[in-house]
């Protein structure tokens, strides 16, 4: 039985979506033996995404940067669009209905200096030659003994050796596996990661000898940015410094030690462990700080079955603001596939899901804020639910759609990684639908919210075709992600319409008890099935 507060606001609602937009609960109802999509349905859907997009990331909205006026259009936009389709606040706190708040803090880098010294003899570096980072708001080390430790990353057998330390390595030991773009930023989060381990292994601080493709420049243009967490997420005070291969030799060469290629070669041999180096470093980084006040927007469709679990479907709403500067004609960085499309694609997919029959679990709808400053947003949702993160069966990202035409086969970021595969691919095959071979689109999951969800043991992906095209993806990523040129006028809607189709079924899949229990595990006939 429906509960009688769903049979009163939703029917009123179904019968407006009716007479407003003709022949779309027909597509409300798909199934493995239901009539596709009439092309005037998939048409209607298509306009309504292009108007969410141009709308979103028109330049009234400048940019969607968090903290700023176009967070109030943007979430306004959106909450009038998710109350109009028949969703309700889904914060389930009175005193902030609709708009979950989130406190964001900048810091941004001001100071930098290193010293070194052998015996009591200091080696002159140029300012040019180093550069030095934390993630405090000042840092300091003095007088830590430099330590080679080649291609280790730490562990319990070089924790003593760690301790009070400055842990030396060399950027070339950590080889890119990809070509291009991507080999860069593979690298950059190789290097992150095992300086990160390095760290919680017992280092007081790491220093990266940039002898491979990264150059210093390129680690001040990427690192200079402003760093942004959470209010009240520890942010510690680690010490990373890089410097340049011509510094690297005037510290080796102070000391009376090996060259680069000595060290490199002894770093690659096997059992090695460790070399100190005979020289002490001094460390000093500070950060200016701001804080942002930004919100998450969370919307609910409330199922016929309270206690049986939900369903999340997420979207990031920010983008970056203002991204470029005079004598440059466009300044903003619209943000249109990145995350536009992805606003549009959910909010259709409520339309569709509110004008349908109840569905069992509870749907919320997520457009998460902070995304692009390190998916801030989706741990502010994560740290502070609005219901239980166990009641959570499925949950699915949708970021930067947008990209392809119609009728290509779908990729699952995040596939192996959760026990939803089974339930994705029956809902494909219902739906004469094709996977993509291959996981190529796994290098995506770090970098989208679902991996959050993932890191709180929600299982979460993102299911697109628009991670099925590597030629146009790349293209994407090379020429428009993070630009200005990122506007309305590059969306390719046909894939979008498919996507909202697709994600629909999923959430009706997923938040049927029948077709996917609490448990996780695909039961009853194929979808549609009576």
């Amino acid at each position: 039985m429906i509960p009688s507060a769903l049979t009163g606001a939703r029917r009123i609602r179904q019968g407006l979506l009716a007479a407003l937009v003709p022949g779309l609960l027909v597509l409300a109802f798909p199934s493995a033996t239901a009539a596709a999509p009439t092309k005037r349905q998939l048409a209607l859907i298509e306009a309504q995404l292009r108007q969410h997009v141009t709308t979103l990331a028109s330049d009234e909205f400048g940019g969607r940067e968090p903290g700023t006026p176009g967070e109030t259009l943007t979430l306004r936009y959106l909450a009038r669009q998710w109350f109009d389709v028949g969703l309700e606040s889904g914060t389930n706190d009175p005193g902030n209905a609709w708009f979950a708040p989130a406190e964001l803090v900048e810091r941004e880098p001001q100071g930098s200096r290193a010293q070194f010294v052998h015996g009591r003899r200091r080696v002159a570096l140029a300012e040019t030659g180093y550069f030095v980072v934390t993630s405090g708001l000042r840092s300091l080390i003095e007088n830590a003994p430099l330590v080679y430790v080649g291609r280790s990353t730490g562990g319990e057998a070089l924790r003593t050796e760690l301790a009070g330390r400055v842990a030396v390595i060399l950027d070339s030991e950590a080889p890119p596996r990809e070509t291009g773009k991507a080999a860069a930023i593979g690298q950059q989060a190789r290097s992150i990661d095992r300086a990160g381990r390095l760290l919680e292994g017992g280092a007081a601080a790491v220093l990266t000898v940039l002898d491979g493709e990264r150059s210093l420049e390129d680690i001040i243009a990427r690192r200079r940015r402003a760093g942004y967490a959470l209010v009240g997420e520890r942010l510690g005070g680690d010490i990373e410094a890089f410097v340049t291969p011509d510094a690297a030799r005037q510290i080796l060469a102070a000391a009376g030690g090996p060259d680069l290629a000595a060290l490199r070669a002894a770093g690659a041999a096997p059992g090695f462990s460790s070399r100190p180096l005979g020289v002490t470093a001094s460390f000093e980084a500070t950060n200016r700080e701001t804080r942002i006040k930004t919100h998450n927007l969370i919307g609910k469709l409330e199922g016929r079955r309270p206690g049986s679990g939900a369903v999340v479907l997420m979207a990031h709403w920010d983008h970056f603001g203002k991204c470029a500067a005079p004598p440059a004609e466009d300044l903003i960085c619209n943000g249109a596939v990145d995350n536009a499309s992805g606003l549009a694609v959910i909010t259709e997919v409520a339309r569709l899901l509110s004008a349908g029959k109840p569905l069992d679990r509870d749907v919320y709808v997520v457009a998460t804020t902070g995304e692009e400053l390190g998916l801030l947003g989706a741990l502010a949702f994560a740290e502070n639910p609005p219901l239980p993160l166990g009641s959570v069966v499925a949950a699915f990202n949708v970021d930067s759609t947008g990209l392809v035409p119609a009728g290509l086969p779908l990729s699952v970021v995040g596939q192996g990684l959760t026990p939803l595969d089974p339930g994705i691919a029956k809902v494909l095959k219902g739906l004469k639908r094709k996977l993509a071979p291959g996981d190529a689109a796994n290098a995506f999951a770090r970098r989208q919210d679902s991996w959050i969800l993932i890191q709180h043991d929600v299982p979460s992906v993102m299911v697109s075709s628009s991670y099925s095209d590597p030629a146009r993806l790349e293209a994407f990523m090379d020429n428009v992600y993070h630009r200005p040129s990122d506007d309305a006028s590059r969306v390719v809607y046909g894939g979008m319409v498919d996507d909202v189709v697709v994600q629909a079924e999923l959430v009706r899949f997923f938040a049927d008890v029948k077709a996917w229990p609490a448990s996780g595990q695909v039961a009853g006939p194929s979808i549609g099935a009576k």
